[in-house]
């Protein structure tokens, strides 16, 4: 488990640099548009740095952040402590869970 981790990090690592650079090639290319289109000025390229560069790390980063969860086995873990946790909620004797309704028809009518 340890090892598995060890290599999700190393391959988010890499993720996380190839993320960057295509953040920056983005940046780039948003200027050069930017540019053929009209003078830039120094507010422009400004907001256009900022905004171009971060949406793509945070979107990009986000899914990497996904994948890296998975890889590492921490989706495993959560999905077998709720396993655990769903065991040991069991219906009782009328067959309805210990705070909820035994079927649907009960969710809908007024209690009394």
């Amino acid at each position: 488990m340890v090892n598995q981790r060890e290599k999700a990090k190393a391959e988010f690592r890499r993720m996380m640099v190839v993320i960057v650079i295509i953040a920056v090639a983005m940046v780039i290319g948003a200027l050069a548009w930017l540019h053929s289109q009209s003078q830039l000025t120094l507010h422009m390229v400004i907001a256009s740095v900022l905004g171009v560069f971060f949406s793509v790390v945070l979107g990009t980063g986000l899914f990497a952040l996904a994948f890296f969860s998975d890889k590492s086995g921490h989706d495993t873990n959560v999905t077998n402590a709720s396993r655990r946790h769903n065991a040991s909620a069991s219906p009782d004797a009328a067959g309805r869970a210990p705070d909820g309704p035994r079927s649907t028809e009960d969710r809908h009518t007024p209690p009394g």
